[in-house]
């Protein structure tokens, strides 16, 4: 089992488009509903047709890949029959079939136009402005998550993605919107965080065998835009220091550092000593570099900055979704269609 290295545009707005629709709990994501509700464009609107409140979407419609124009042109490329295929599950789930979806399962060149542009207004309204601090989230996240797995193991890290997963010998059971068996057959799990959803587990099979896990991300973006008077990190720390904290929940060199803060290695590097004295950081050199990241400590501290728990519960009515695994083996990477 491995754990994405990085987000993925397109998966956060297939997520993003499927809590928009929520009316049910989940509080903290109220006031983003509204918001976004206002100001997201029409031509945004037709993703709402193809992605449901329960978290399923066309597989074709978000790909994994951590580049917004790869992924365009993974989903503009989708062939007729995988699009066919896909629209036919997502009906049967609980998305319309409005003429529109017709004419994207007969590869209509102007509805696939008009999805394209709902795409990239949807991203550009919804998770541009918004990518930072996604990204900082999902690098906390997933360095929280793959200490989990360092240090306790394979069911720990598993059954701690929400309140419904459990384990039945090597069989991993989790609530889901629809029943599905899927067997890894050795090929394991890639686990990747949304700061989007607050619900159950989602499954997607990667094209390599592969499985990908989507599961709610500790502290959801609409917390991580609260702004509060007084940031304790930055008044204990400084600014500029806070800031480089936060960047080494990944790896940098010195150099790496002194680009993101804008300021000279000399000063980059004199932050980072300061934090490894401080036993927030650890650093190593390699040749002539010399890489920082955050210790144990450091990362501790981290997770209890603006962190509260998940509180999400399976629905009424759910379903339960199971999947073989072999606990010793490790892989991971792509989602879609849950």
């Amino acid at each position: 089992m491995t754990v994405a290295d990085r987000p993925a545009p397109l998966v956060e707005l297939g997520m993003a488009m499927g809590m928009l629709q929520r009316r049910d709990g989940h509080p903290v994501f109220s006031p983003w509903r509204r918001r976004v509700a206002r100001s997201l464009p029409r031509t945004a609107h037709p993703i709402l047709q193809l992605v449901s409140p329960l978290g399923a979407g066309p597989l074709f419609l978000d790909p994994p890949s951590g580049d917004l124009e790869e992924g365009m042109d993974q989903v503009l490329s989708t062939p007729r029959a995988q699009a066919r295929a896909e629209l036919r599950r997502m009906c049967a789930i609980d998305r319309p079939l409005t003429p529109w979806v017709r004419h994207l399962a007969e590869r209509d060149r102007d509805a696939w136009q008009i999805l394209g542009l709902a795409v990239r207004t949807g991203h550009a309204s919804v998770i541009a402005e918004a990518w930072p601090r996604i990204e900082a989230g999902f690098h906390a996240e997933t360095a929280w998550r793959s200490r989990v797995l360092a240090r306790q193991g394979l069911h720990a890290a598993l059954t701690g993605l929400a309140p419904s997963v459990r384990w039945r010998g090597s069989t991993l059971e989790a609530a889901s919107p629809r029943d599905l068996d899927l067997t890894l057959r050795g090929r394991g799990i890639v686990l990747h965080p949304s700061l989007f959803w607050a619900d159950r587990l989602l499954a997607a099979p990667l094209p390599d065998g592969r499985l990908l896990l989507i599961y709610p991300a500790v502290t959801p973006l609409p917390l991580r835009e609260t702004s509060t008077p007084a940031d304790p990190l930055t008044a204990l720390v400084g600014s500029t220091r806070a800031q480089a904290f936060r960047l080494l929940v990944r790896q940098h060199t010195t150099t790496d550092l002194a680009r993101e803060l804008a300021v000279s290695p000399a000063a980059a590097s004199m932050q980072a000593k300061v934090l490894r004295e401080a036993g927030l950081i650890a650093s190593q050199r390699d040749g002539k570099a010399m890489w920082h990241w955050c210790t144990p400590l450091g990362l501790d501290l981290l997770a209890r900055e603006g962190t509260s728990p998940n509180g999400t519960r399976p629905g009424p009515g759910s379903d339960t979704r199971r999947f073989d695994s072999d606990p010793h083996r490790r892989g991971g990477r792509r989602p879609g269609g849950r």
